[in-house]
Parts: C-alpha cells; structure tokens; sequence
C-alpha cells in the first residue's frame, strides 16, 4: 500500500469531519499531516482544537501542503472552488471529489487534462465511522491512486469500486438509503406504540432490531432471504407481519424509491 503522506480538506463540514476522524482513528495519516480549508472560522477552529489539524486559509497555501485533495463540498460550488483551485494544482496531485451527483467529465474542464480524479459517493452513516462508499477514477488514474482512496475511505465504513455508469444507482441505494431506513424505523417506532408499547421503549427495540440485523448480515454473510427464513416459523407471527407487509407493497415500493432516487442523481448531473 501507498503510504499517505498529507491530506488537503476542502471544507470542514460533517463529512469532511468524519474523514479526518476516521482517517486519524485508523492511523492512516498523523493529524500534523492533514490541511483543513474551511471559510467559517469558527467551525476552522473547532477541527482544529478537535483533532489538531492545520487550518488554512488559502488554496495556495492548502496545496502546497498536500498531496492530496479532497473536495468535501457541496455539488453547487464546485465550479468556484474548482476555479479558485486549479491554478495551484499539481501534476503530482490527487484530486478526491465527495459532491453528488458531479461528474468526471464536468470536474476535468477547470483543471489541466493530466489531473488524476477520483470521484467518491459516500453517505452519512460515515459519519459514525460505518459508510458505505463507492468510488470511480478517470482515464489518468494510477492503480495506486484508487487503492489510497480505498484506504480513505474504507477507514470509515466500506468502499467498492465501480463504474461511472453506476454511480447514480449508488446514489440510489447507499447514498439515499439512510433515509429510506430512518422512514422504516420511524414506522416501527409508530407501530410499537399502536401495539401498546411507551414510544422509549419502542424506540430502544427498534433501533436495536435494525443495528442487530444489520449486523447479523455484514457477520454470517448469508442472504437476506436466508436470514428471513430462519426467523420466519410457519402459520407464525413474523410470517403474518410480512405478509402484511407484502400486501402494503413494500417491497415494490422500496424499489422503486432505489429506482427514483437514481433517476433524479442522473438529471441533477446533466
């Protein structure tokens, strides 16, 4: 593995945050080593008493720190930091893009056409250290480029590699995912309480299934059917649950939401 030697932060923001926490945590990189350029002081200040980086102020000075670039930004001002940027990059720079729904091809007209970009899809389970993220790099890309963005970001969840092409169907899944999963949990809070239960307990029990079967699958690795079968007795109660679910639609419907929100990550990138 490629040792990461300094790290530019463009923008302290949550997710920004939570890849200097999961990169400092994981021993990939000395804090002294990552460069945070963040425009509120006060949150520039906090990263830097939190975790002892190197607040900055200027992309001059952020580049001539780092070899590599993460924009942690959000998609609507790409272009300005781009512009404001690409005048200090260096052919030996990696630039690591997080901003939905940006595209390869839109990042490389405001830089030089040797820059070696990777861009990422992450989502905000990362900001507890258990993301899911997928990444894709362009045609200069170097396979050691893309094994330092699996270290990056594997240090705060998991990370696989993919296509371009299938980006927006991440976005879909992982990317949006969380809400659909905080809107099921929701609902079985509600129908805790409507069964009988006070709403801290059920909220306690729900939240705990979720983590538990989450965990249970990433451990024994075995299909979801596979796991559903083992708690589904027959003429019982989970089978008499699902089958309520079944009639909802739930299944279909959690589909087509994957199918939506991959739809509206591919227009919002054109």
């Amino acid at each position: 593995m490629k040792e990461i030697v300094s790290v530019g932060m463009v923008g302290g923001g949550q997710m920004g945050e939570a890849l200097i926490r999961g990169m400092i945590e994981s021993n990939l990189i000395s804090a002294k080593n990552i460069a945070v350029a963040e425009p509120m002081i006060r949150r520039r200040e906090y990263l830097e008493s939190t975790y002892k980086v190197n607040g900055v102020e200027s992309p001059a000075e952020l580049t001539a720190k780092s070899q590599i670039i993460i924009l942690a930004i959000k998609p609507q001002i790409m272009e300005p930091v781009l512009r404001q940027y690409s005048s200090y990059l260096r052919e030996d720079h990696l630039l690591i893009s997080i901003a939905a729904g940006i595209p390869l091809v839109y990042m490389e007209q405001f830089v030089d056409d040797t820059m070696r970009i990777i861009r990422v899809m992450p989502n905000t389970p990362a900001l507890v250290l258990a993301g899911a993220s997928a990444m894709t790099g362009n045609q200069n890309i170097r396979q050691e480029d893309m094994e330092v963005a699996q270290q990056i970001f594997s240090a705060v969840g998991t990370c696989v590699e993919v296509p371009e092409n299938l980006l927006d169907a991440v976005t879909g899944l992982s990317g949006s995912g969380p809400g659909y999963v905080f809107t099921f949990l929701e609902a079985m809070i509600d129908g805790g309480v409507l069964a009988g239960l006070p709403r801290p307990i059920a909220e306690q029990l729900a939240v705990q299934t979720l983590y538990g079967s989450a965990k249970l699958a990433l451990e024994t690795k075995e299909p979801a059917a596979v796991l559903k079968g083992k708690v589904t007795s027959p003429a019982g109660t989970t089978i008499t649950g699902i089958q309520a679910l079944e009639e909802g639609g739930l299944r279909g419907t959690v589909m087509t939401a994957v199918e939506a929100a991959a739809g509206r990550s591919k227009a919002l990138g054109q």
